[in-house]
């Protein structure tokens, strides 16, 4: 029988989940500035470069410290926050509609 490192699942949902968050809040703070701008690309642009390698990086470190578990638990820190976060906006949105 092999162990598994759920430690190691757990700090990565958590790291995931962290970046994760930040991630969105960079992509808000993004679209909401580009928005006002007469040349949004020279906010969206940056940001974007900013986000990925943020989360890219992180997720490499986390893959590096913790092995294949950190990195398993960092993707579904990730995409748990994604999804929940989409599903809390569509039901916004469905409640705003006519």
């Amino acid at each position: 029988m092999t162990n598994f490192d759920w430690i190691g699942l757990l700090i990565g949902v958590l790291a995931g989940g962290t970046l994760g968050a930040l991630f969105f809040a960079g992509l808000a703070w993004g679209v909401k500035n580009a928005l006002r701008r007469p040349h949004p690309m020279g906010v969206l642009l940056p940001s974007a470069i900013l986000r990925i390698g943020g989360l890219l990086a992180g997720g490499w470190a986390i893959a590096a410290w913790l092995g294949i578990a950190g990195a398993l638990g960092f993707a579904l820190g990730f995409l748990g926050l994604r999804t929940i976060l989409l599903a809390r906006i569509r039901a916004g949105l469905a409640k705003e509609a006519p």
